[in-house]
């Protein structure tokens, strides 16, 4: 299965590092505005997604002219720009996908984001928002988080208490611990090594890994 990377018209904070996630064979997708990240970062978008509302007219004649495949949305939508775009690139049966530019701007448009990688769908496709320096996604089993020593890991249960969960690789580990979703047990753990490991029982686990050095 392709790789596909979706751009998201939230901020890029380093474009240098975001540089970095982008691979010759990667899938371009963008979610409406997104579409200007991808530009930036000199690769064009295979496909727009979206109501299109925060490109302007010029731009997706530009787009159009380029033969990018625009599919166009109602703006009285149900869904976000990112839910249509993840929903294409699942449905593609892409995997893993990689959505870039998901945060900074609205809080309340971050954690929809974050909420998008809970679905079963999209954590068998390995769905992750990642900027170059911050990367979030889902463990429902077991992952391995590759980064270097000092790169900052967090694990934030989503919803419900994580029950059984062990890391191998952290600075405190955790032995077969049950995590509260109300509480900060696991927050601000370090990596020792290039990897680290996670394995859990049952529920689903938010991990944010902090690059500390993303070039």
């Amino acid at each position: 299965m392709s790789r596909a990377l979706i751009f998201v018209n939230g901020d890029i904070v380093d474009s240098g590092a975001a540089r970095t996630l982008v691979q010759p064979d990667d899938v371009i997708l963008a979610a409406d505005g997104g579409a200007r990240h991808a530009l930036a970062l000199g690769v064009i978008p295979s496909a727009i997604i979206g109501d299109l509302d925060s490109l302007t007219p010029s731009e997706v004649r530009v787009f159009d002219d380029m033969d990018v495949l625009l599919l166009r949305y109602p703006p009285g939508k149900d869904e976000t720009d990112l839910e249509l775009a993840l929903s294409h690139a699942i449905r593609a049966g892409h995997s893993p996908i990689i959505i870039i530019g998901a945060f900074g701007g609205r809080l309340d448009q971050t954690i929809g984001n974050l909420a998008l990688l809970g679905s079963p769908e999209a954590i068998k496709a390995d769905v992750r928002l990642d900027d170059g320096i911050t990367e979030a996604f889902f463990i429902n089993g077991k992952a391995v988080i590759h980064g270097k020593p000092g790169d900052i890991v967090s694990f934030i249960p989503w919803g419900s208490p994580v029950e059984g969960v062990s890391t191998e690789g952290l600075v405190y580990p955790l032995n077969k611990e049950t995590l509260f979703p109300d509480r900060t047990r696991s927050v601000s753990n370090q990596m020792l090594a290039r990897n680290a490991q996670v394995k859990l029982k049952s529920g689903l686990l938010l991990c944010i890994h902090i690059r500390k050095n993303s070039r």
